[in-house]
């Protein structure tokens, strides 16, 4: 099941947000952005700590003035994740970000204000090896533009990019990531694609404010999935309204779905019918709850009834086809044992584990003889 994907990226200039390399040929990385109050600093940690518990590679912290810049700061000290700071207007709390140990600046530099603003704040990151990310979003653009093109277009997001980008060429900085979001997929993925061809610098993926979980979920994976097909994208955001840590739980699920990662388990469950012989949706419901700490690669196929599970069990790592008296277990695509419905998700999950531990074992063991 781990097969290479199909999908060619395109190949995209390669800058480092901390330890993290974004673009070129490194794996996309996903992000989420913290929604606690940023003076709040145990809190902000907490929650970070919990999305890089998740898998998050990158973590954005909003940071609206100064008294927020010296909290960034002491989070700074806290946390090992890469950390985005976001800021508006003030060029000031850039500069001081950057002294602080910032791994990227989140900034526009059109609402930074004059040239030499703009130049002290390319000055800092360039000195402090930081990359900036422009960021242009629809419900933001410059009046001008609004006025230029009537209502958010993909054209006008574009060129509101390129304005931020000229910024940055003028002063020969070319460490930085560029995204044009947009809550319309549409719109958004056409700008995607219109800046994919004129700039080589890496692009941040997101349908910007997508909703809830549910409908922000099925938003994003249509845009996001349309641009990861066309190759486009090195690090990705799914922005809901919701959990941040649901955010990178989406993300994750979205490329492993390309085969672009594999972090973590792939499961392969059916809706499950009348045949199953067993509870599929309450067992898929509890192991994916009891399994969210392994990173491990594995794929685990869960089907209710002997139709399709042999199939599915011979492709994955650890295979359950319902059966009657007893449910049948595959291991590499061979049958090992079978399980009753008494302790079912118990029994499953130890076996999980167990060929979890196995293939960490297999990768430590390559690891000390190519040593």
């Amino acid at each position: 099941m781990h097969a290479q994907s199909p999908i060619v990226r395109r190949r995209s200039r390669q800058i480092h947000v901390g330890k993290v390399p974004v673009g070129g040929d490194a794996p996309i990385s996903v992000q989420s952005m913290t929604n606690t109050d940023t003076l709040d600093v145990a809190a902000t940690v907490a929650q970070i700590r919990q999305l890089e518990a998740a898998g998050a590679d990158i973590v954005r912290v909003s940071v609206p003035d100064m008294d927020a810049a010296e909290a960034f700061g002491r989070i700074r000290r806290e946390v090992e994740v890469p950390l985005v700071a976001d800021i508006h207007f003030d060029y000031k709390i850039a500069l001081r970000v950057a002294e602080l140990g910032v791994d990227c600046l989140r900034i526009n530099p059109g609402n930074i204000g004059r040239e030499e603003r703009v130049r002290a704040v390319v000055s800092a990151a360039r000195d402090n090896g930081i990359p900036i990310r422009i960021g242009v979003n629809a419900g933001s653009l410059e009046k001008d533009l609004q006025k230029k093109y009537g209502e958010p277009t993909p054209e006008a997001l574009v060129e509101s990019a390129m304005r931020h980008i000229d910024h940055l060429d003028r002063l020969d900085f070319q460490e930085y990531k560029v995204s044009v979001k947009a809550s319309d997929v549409f719109m958004a993925v056409a700008a995607y694609r219109q800046l994919a061809t004129r700039i080589e610098q890496p692009l941040h993926l997101g349908i910007t404010e997508a909703g809830g979980l549910r409908s922000g979920t099925v938003k994003s994976s249509i845009g996001l999935g349309m641009l990861l097909m066309d190759g486009i994208g090195d690090t990705i955001r799914v922005s809901l309204a919701a959990d941040p840590v649901e955010e990178i739980k989406v993300g994750f699920d979205m490329l492993k779905s390309l085969k672009l990662r594999s972090k973590g388990i792939n499961f392969i469950a059916c809706p499950s019918c009348s045949r199953q012989n067993f509870d599929v949706i309450g067992t898929m419901n509890a192991l994916e709850e009891r399994l969210e700490d392994v990173m491990t690669p594995l794929d685990v196929s869960v089907i209710g009834c002997v139709v399709n599970g042999p199939g599915e069990a011979k492709e994955t790592d650890v295979g359950l086809t319902g059966g009657s008296p007893a449910n049948l277990v595959y291991l590499d695509g061979k049958p090992a044992s079978k399980l009753r419905n008494d302790h079912l998700v118990d029994d499953l999950e130890r076996l999980i584990r167990e060929k979890v531990r196995e293939k960490q074992q297999a990768e430590q063991d390559v690891i000390a003889r190519d040593a």
